[in-house]
This record gives C-alpha cells, structure tokens and sequence, in this order.
C-alpha cells in the first residue's frame, strides 16, 4: 500500500466514525453506589464505619431500621453520605405474615418505624421482607396477611413522602416475577413498589433482566450482588457469595434491562461483610461496582 492509498483508507474510516449512530454509544448512566449498613465488616462505631465507607469512595448507605437516629444523622452530615434507603429491622422474627396478630403488630410497628426513620434521613424508600411462606404459614395467607398490614401502613409511607419497597428474597414467597407483579397489583398504590434484589434470582430464576422487564418502572431501588450457580461445596456457608464480577450474572443484560426500564437513583450492594472489612477491601468492592455499572 502506497501513501496516498493509506491516507484515502484513513479519510474514510474517520468519516464512517464520525457518522455512527448516537444510540450505539454507551449510555450513560445517572447511578450512585451505596452499602447496606449491616454489610459493612469494619469494627467501630456508626461514625467510624461510614468515614470508611466514604474513603472507600461509596456515596450512600442503606441505614437498618431503629438505630439511634441522632447517631445516624450526625455521622451522614459529617461524612457527607446519603441515606439511599432503610432496611426494615425486623420483619425477618415479626413478619406481617405471622399467624398471631400480636407478632403482626410488632411487625407493623417496626415498619412504621423505619419509614419515620427514613423520612428522618432524607430516604425516599424502606425494603420490606412482606413475609415468610414456611413453618406453617402457606403461600396465600402469607399474601392475604401482609396485604393487610402493608395497607394499613400505606396512608403513613403517604405522609412521609417515603416508598415502601418490596424485596425479593428466600422466603418462599413470590419466586416468579409474575407473582410480583400481581402482589403489586393487588396492593395497588403508588407508595409501594419494588426493591429488586438481582443476586437473590441467580439460582431460581428466571434470570434477573426477565424480572426488571416485568418489574419495570416499579422498581424503586436495586440490591447489587452476585451469585454462583455452582453447588456450595462441603463445609462451606450456604449463603456466601462470590465478589461482584465473579458470579453467574449476566451484567450486561441486566444493566441493559435497568437502562430499558429507565431506571435511575441508587445502586446498593449487599456483599458479604469481609468484602468491606476496611477501606480497602471496600474500595476494591467500589472499583468491581463501577465496572458493573459501566457494563
């Protein structure tokens, strides 16, 4: 190939660059990193632990239910962190679903309690475990049970200006995304939607983008873990997770479905504790998040 052949090639691919279609270009997404408090493994006060989650380079924390607020308050002002949701503290031992109305009580209260928590810190969601479908308690008293309670609590999520924010998670109830999307149906209310949790679909499915296009634009906050498909070998824990990026999960496609379903707002990982022992096992978690985010 001689000069003026070379420079006539080079011409002509710059040109077909420069006309190639917006809509290939990576879009770009308006997500924040957060933890969920009860994932963080550094020792120390509520303080101490959000200077390191904040080093580490995450811009929010998702707060349990009924910690000491003034705490709270005090450590997201100086380290200049969000509150990107609250966790329900207690609806694992009371669920609204339990046969007893006293146990259903306690469960609602603590609901209620964690929306004026994260109304206190600027949260505009709480993640509600609506119940546990096992021990005795079948699949549609646990939604008729929860149904109930949720809806009670609905008027005060109103007031609020908070979001209650159903999780999907191991208690046997709701497995499929069609049975999400009629729990949400028969709520029917515009202060409930869905925490999606994309970790906690891995092993049943089906995979998660098929749950975040049935789910769509009621997905009010996102779970960001991996998951292996492999069998938990012996003498391990059943519950631990690869890091981010090691897992079965198809990034890629669940980060098109978000793009798709327009979503936006706060992307919080729930990792194992010693994948945020310090700050710089967080930074690392950081790093593989951003990478996930990017995908």
């Amino acid at each position: 190939m001689n000069r003026r052949s070379f420079l006539k090639i080079t011409a002509s691919a710059a040109a077909a660059a420069a006309f190639v279609p917006v809509s290939h270009a990576a879009p770009k997404r308006n997500l924040r990193k957060a933890i969920m408090y009860s994932t963080i493994g550094v020792k120390g006060s509520v303080l101490e632990k959000f200077r390191a989650m904040k080093a580490a380079g995450f811009e929010g924390v998702e707060p349990m239910g009924a910690m000491n607020r003034d705490e709270v308050i005090a450590a997201l002002k100086e380290t200049g962190l969000q509150a990107a949701s609250v966790c329900d503290h207690i609806h694992w031992v009371k669920p609204l679903s339990a046969p007893d109305e006293a146990t259903r009580k306690l469960g609602f209260d603590g609901l209620v309690h964690s929306l004026h928590d994260a109304h206190a810190y600027g949260a505009k969601s709480v993640l509600l475990v609506p119940g546990v479908a096992r021990n005795g308690v079948t699949y549609q008293q646990c939604f008729d049970r929860s149904l109930v309670e949720i809806r009670k609590a609905i008027p005060v999520a109103r007031d609020l200006r908070v979001k209650i924010s159903i999780e999907n998670v191991g208690n046997d109830f709701i497995l499929t995304p069609e049975q999400a999307v009629a729990y949400l149906d028969a709520i029917n209310s515009e202060w409930v939607g869905w925490h999606f949790d994309i970790g906690n679909v891995g092993r049943r499915g089906p995979a998660a983008e098929k749950w975040i296009q049935a789910l769509g634009k009621r997905i009010v906050r996102i779970h960001v873990k991996d998951f292996s498909a492999k069998p938990a070998e012996p003498g391990s824990k059943g519950n631990a997770r690869p890091k981010l990026l090691e897992g079965d999960t198809n990034w890629p496609a669940v980060m098109a479905a978000l793009d798709k379903a327009g979503y936006s707002g706060w992307a919080i990982t729930e990792q194992p504790a010693n994948q945020a022992a310090d700050v710089e096992t967080a930074r690392e978690m950081v790093q593989r998040l951003d990478r996930i985010l990017a995908a």
